[in-house]
């Protein structure tokens, strides 16, 4: 299948970039029978759509973290695949039966935060049920009767496959549902999935797919599902070299989530793939988005060669996401990974308070008399 054509047939052209929210959503909500299953904190309403015919029941749920966005255009994309009336998208619609929670968290997409309005993550919110959009996620959940979950959330850019330098452009966890970590049915069927979706992503990402951590916290929403009997999988979707706008990324979830489909549509999900699973590569924090090696810096009234690295935050300024790059370490930086690096070569380091970089502060400097870095890129 050519997944590259599919998905520039099908892509939600509308929606781009970071900042997502519930009003760049609803314009494609309304051509579609959703039903609104209550509102957040801040009386946003919060969509429910279900489609399909199939035995198999799959609930898929995005945005629940405000600023995590990716996942949701991928979303789209897919919906406008089963609306095609193509072979595929009927093949999918008379196997499986999908409901959809588009944005679990509006308040937070408006915001561009991770946390509601009540400043709650909701992903650690699962035992306690005190925010209206878990109570939401879980009746939903819980009416549907779900054969398999998604979970579909954004990493953010510090995060590599492994140790070796390549970034972690999409991650998957298959999550526990004890503190020992232990594997039954129900994790091996997220995990068989996990490996076909993985399989599939090596033809475009080879060595960039990860896996995370299965440390057991019942109050987030994937490991409570699993604890409670249903086969979830979580879903992030991270960077891709110079795509900061993830539209790259946002195409290779797209590719997983109808691969990992058609395989569950296509082989028997009881097989016991764990070995394989557990060869992707774990996630590890060991990426900067700028390094700068070899910098002489005055410290202490003497020169030395150091290194430092910068990191962007993405701050909403006048409803528009902004990349803003500061300084957050200085030194050997042993392990470490940028999305860009520079080499001084021993050039001398100076900005407009002095001649030594500092913790958050932004990273305007310049390197010897000519070489000017304006947030973070050279000039």
């Amino acid at each position: 299948m050519d997944y590259f054509e599919l998905h520039k047939q099908y892509k939600a052209n509308s929606l781009f970039g970071r900042y997502i929210t519930l009003k760049d959503i609803e314009p494609l909500l309304e051509k579609l029978p959703t039903e609104i299953i209550g509102t957040s904190v801040l009386g946003k309403p919060i969509y429910k759509y279900t489609i399909g015919l199939g035995k198999i029941r799959v609930f898929m749920w995005s945005q629940m973290h405000g600023n995590e966005s990716t996942t949701t255009k991928a979303l789209f994309d897919f919906l406008n695949v089963l609306n095609s009336e193509t072979e595929i998208g009927e093949k999918l619609l008379s196997h499986f039966t999908f409901c959809f929670l588009p944005m679990v968290n509006p308040d937070g997409a408006e915001l561009y935060t991770r946390e509601n309005a009540n400043k709650i993550d909701l992903n650690r919110d699962s035992v306690t049920l005190l925010q209206p959009e878990s109570q939401l996620l879980r009746q939903t959940f819980e009416d549907f009767k779900s054969d398999f979950c998604y979970n579909l959330h954004d990493q953010r850019t510090i995060f590599g496959a492994g140790t070796t330098g390549n970034v972690a452009t999409v991650s998957f966890l298959a999550p526990s549902f004890n503190e020992n970590r232990d594997v039954n049915d129900v994790r091996i069927k997220a995990m068989n999935i996990i490996v076909a979706m993985n399989n599939e992503l090596q033809k475009y990402i080879p060595n960039q797919v990860g896996r995370f951590d299965d440390g057991f916290n019942l109050n987030c929403i994937g490991d409570m599902f699993t604890f409670l009997n249903v086969p979830t999988i979580l879903f992030e979707a991270g960077h891709y070299q110079d795509d900061y706008y993830r539209e790259f990324t946002r195409k290779m979830i797209f590719i997983a989530l109808i691969s990992g489909l058609l395989d569950i549509y296509e082989n028997d999900v009881v097989d016991n793939k764990m070995d394989v699973y557990l060869q992707i590569p774990q996630n590890n924090i060991v990426f900067y988005d700028f390094i700068y090696k070899n910098v002489k810096i005055n410290y202490d009234n003497k020169e030395i060669i150091t290194n430092f690295a910068a990191q962007y935050k993405e701050e909403l300024i006048d409803s528009k996401v902004q990349f803003n790059a500061y300084i957050v370490e200085i030194g050997e930086l042993k392990g470490k990974y940028g999305h860009f690096q520079y080499n001084a070569h021993k050039m001398k380091y100076s900005d407009e308070n002095g001649s030594i970089p500092k913790i958050n502060q932004k990273a305007d400097f310049c390197l010897g008399k000519d070489i000017k870095f304006v947030n973070g890129l050279k000039k």
